[in-house]
């Protein structure tokens, strides 16, 4: 059964606020122009031959001049297969320009990269730990910086658009993407995604060390049920809009410039296919005014997996009146010659065309390529600069996680004999994830000289003598377990560094979320010899590790903390540093018991007996320090308030230990009776503080009264009178929201239109396509 071919109006091509050189502009193109406007390849389709750490990336003039020249396409994207130098990047986007100029409207290509932690497609630039660990600072502020060190050096490689970050919620840890997220609760993705996208964007994307970021992967990618990629996804209208939605109402709202679609299907309709999502939502009610881009062959995928099309051109109709307008192909130009065929058969107006063309132009226009698309030399020298690298450091040692700590082993004392195993001790790759170099990021071949693993980090820590390694176990086989266990006999200590092989998307499924037998085993039986075990955990997702958990002494998350996670372990377990990570997502206990910290009150309770029924590994926001914080006094400003007023909480918080530290006050709001089943808690606000020892700070955090609505019985956002319990740590406190006549929010607001600059006449380059 395929979708029918309805065709419905498409929006006015000339938006109010649209820039007048694009109306110009577009008024002398050819269908056959607009159409390769919206066709974006991959580099593999205009390459002779792949990079690697043996061989070196060529393009293929022919097929570029075909695809640029005579099929006008107007985007380029990706890597093939391993990262570039800065210098090859120059060498590859100048000859694509090159070739832009030698169309009859030498219109510039928008090339695109994903840079999802740090320009991980460049040889020498700056890596940060994974979205999840970043997370894990609760620190939007480190997560700006980082976003604009990613921007710089995106653009000072001649690229201007990058394919992040990723807002889709990690509340389904099967999900090979998980750590691409920044956790599982909307309010914390929210607050980390705007800060990525401030940090991308910048005040203006024609800033030359600013790109236009991109807000992926609209809608529900995250959350499949079977837990693989790319796969169906059932989600109740008031759970997508409570959960899945607000991380993307608050980018757009922000000012992201572009979308990716969601590659799967919502309740069995292909994103790419369903208008609803795409222009009802995303364009009419969140009022997004950018470009939508698909993902990976997803509109071919139309008719090849999900079929829903009955042939490819079939595919093509349906996703550009669904509301796509740019077609990451990627490797073959069927597209466009489908795309313009539907246009002159009068399946797709043109109208539809020129909408989604002036979009991308629009883009371009912004970005600045019609002045100037060329890589800028002077960039180069700024790349993986000293400062860079300080945060990135900064953000490893913020994300580590301290989640247990029995009878206070950690920190380690000078003079340990240690003993660090693992497939994680001594692998870049484990510290690192995918995305990074490579795809899947486990080629360890590429990765630099100069990156230091846990353990000769730890060695340098503690002495090369005073460290002891065997490898024990690899990703999924034993090697050298009895030797593991007769070394642990003979140390103070045995650091186990377990870890999950780097992978994402679909290599990265898998069928359960136990960690390995083979790396179980490992800790498990170094632990029955009596010496106190560490065990640190190198992971991409929350694998179950409950056995181990209940015998070791101490629990570390390092998650894929990058380049300087290696040292900023080390650190923590010397007590150089004092941890301050606190979980972005609720670490499951068993494999079948996945309840998010939201859950409802009747996911608390068993039914038999009355005992507690959620019961995680680790809550979501716990984390341990080398001090103590103490909370006490918890105000609410106003007892009583109404649908226009900000909730304000403040509480004292005092470092009652002896050494400095950095604590997160969370914020959680519950409202005590509802229309609709209440969650437990919800997370409002939260900040970051550091504390000397002794010291003690009022902190006030603040809620608007109006965004403590939910999705009500009609489908509309209200927020309902009554009590209401908000709650810092231990502290407790109960307000009440008035009753008035209209308590209905429209929340996801629409965002504030933006201002651009525009002028009567475009300069430079711009001015080219007036004289083709």
């Amino acid at each position: 059964m395929c979708i029918p071919l309805l065709i419905p109006e498409p929006l006015t091509a000339q938006a109010p606020g649209l820039d007048p050189r694009v109306s110009e502009l577009l008024a002398r193109m050819t269908l056959e122009e607009k159409v390769g406007e919206m066709t974006q390849l991959t580099l593999q389709a205009v390459s002779a031959t792949a990079a690697s750490d043996t061989s070196v990336h060529t393009l293929d003039p022919t097929t570029l001049e075909d695809a640029v020249v005579r099929h006008h396409v107007g985007s380029i994207l990706n890597v093939w297969d391993a990262a570039f130098t800065v210098e090859h990047w120059h060498e590859v986007i100048t000859t694509i320009q090159d070739a832009a100029r030698r169309k009859r409207l030498p219109i510039p290509v928008l090339y695109g990269i994903d840079a999802v932690h740090g320009h991980n497609y460049l040889q020498g630039g700056t890596l940060f730990p994974q979205n999840i660990a970043m997370a894990a600072t609760w620190n939007p502020d480190l997560v700006r910086r980082a976003n604009e060190i990613t921007a710089y050096e995106v653009r000072a490689s001649g690229i201007p658009w990058n394919f992040s970050p990723v807002l889709d919620i990690g509340r389904q840890p099967l999900w090979s993407r998980f750590f691409e997220t920044f956790g599982e609760d909307p309010y914390l993705a929210s607050v980390m995604g705007v800060a990525a996208v401030e940090g991308l964007q910048g005040e203006n994307v024609g800033d030359p060390i600013r790109v236009a970021a991109t807000a992926k992967h609209f809608l529900g990618y995250s959350v499949p049920h079977t837990g693989k990629d790319r796969t169906t996804a059932w989600i109740p209208e008031r759970r997508l809009r409570e959960e899945v939605l607000p991380s993307f109402a608050a980018a757009i709202d922000a000012g992201v410039r572009t979308v990716m679609v969601n590659s799967g299907d919502i309740n069995g309709v292909p994103v790419h296919a369903d208008r609803r999502i795409l222009v009802d939502l995303l364009r009419d009610e969140l009022g997004f005014d950018g470009v939508v881009v698909s993902d990976w062959e997803d509109i071919i995928k139309l008719h090849t997996v999900h079929r829903v099309a009955a042939s490819r051109k079939e595919a093509v109709a349906i996703a550009i009146m669904a509301g796509v307008d740019m077609s990451m192909v990627p490797l073959e130009l069927e597209f466009t010659e489908h795309l313009v065929e539907l246009v002159r058969e009068g399946v797709v107006p043109e109208s539809r065309i020129d909408e989604a063309v002036s979009r991308i132009l629009d883009l371009k226009f912004d970005l600045g390529l019609f002045d100037d698309p060329y890589p800028d030399p002077t960039l180069a020298g700024g790349i993986g600069s000293a400062e860079a690298r300080s945060v990135s450091r900064l953000a490893a040692e913020e994300a580590i996680t301290l989640v247990e700590n029995r009878g206070g082993l950690l920190p380690l004392r000078r003079g340990s004999r240690v003993l660090v195993t693992g497939p994680g001790a001594h692998s870049v790759a484990a510290l690192h994830g995918s995305w990074t170099y490579t795809w899947q990021g486990i080629q360890e071949s590429v990765y630099p000289a100069d990156v230091i693993t846990p353990l000769e980090a730890i060695r340098r820590e503690f002495g090369e003598h005073q460290v002891t390694y065997v490898p024990g176990a690899g990703f999924h086989t034993m090697l050298d377990v009895d030797e593991a266990v007769r070394a642990a006999r003979d140390a103070d200590v045995a650091v186990v560094v377990l870890a999950e092989e780097p992978s994402t998307e679909k290599p990265g499924d898998i069928h359960d979320l136990m960690l390995s037998d083979a790396q179980r085993t490992l800790a498990l039986e170094i632990a029955a010899t009596g010496t106190p075990v560490v065990v640190v955990l190198l992971a991409n997702r929350p694998r179950v590790i409950r056995d181990v958990a209940e015998v070791a002494g101490a629990v570390i998350l390092a998650y894929q903390s990058g380049p300087h996670g290696g040292e900023a372990l080390a650190d923590v377990l010397s007590g150089d540093a004092n941890p301050s990570g606190r979980l972005p997502f609720t670490y499951p206990r068993y494999t079948g018991d996945l309840m998010t910290d939201d859950h409802r009150h009747a996911e608390r309770l068993d039914g038999h007996n009355g005992w507690n029924g959620f019961r995680p590994q680790w809550p979501f926001g716990h984390g341990l320090s080398y001090t103590r914080f103490t909370y006490d006094n918890l105000h609410v400003h106003q007892s009583e308030l109404d649908i226009g007023d900000t909730l304000r909480v403040s509480v004292d918080v005092r470092n009652a230990g002896k050494r400095a530290g950095k604590e997160v006050v969370h914020l959680f709001v519950s409202d005590v009776y509802a229309s609709v089943a209440p969650p437990v808690r919800r997370l409002r606000a939260f900040t970051k503080v550091e504390l000397a020892p002794g010291e003690h700070r009022t902190v006030t955090l603040a809620v608007p009264v109006s965004e403590l609505a939910f999705v009500g019985l009609d489908g509309s956002w209200i927020v309902e009178p009554g009590s209401f319990v908000a709650a810092v740590a231990d502290q407790r406190s109960t307000f009440v929201v008035r009753a008035i006549e209209d308590a209905v929010e429209s929340i996801p607001q629409k965002p504030r239109a933006r201002a651009k600059a525009t002028s009567p006449s475009p300069a430079g380059l711009g001015q080219s396509w007036r004289d083709g």
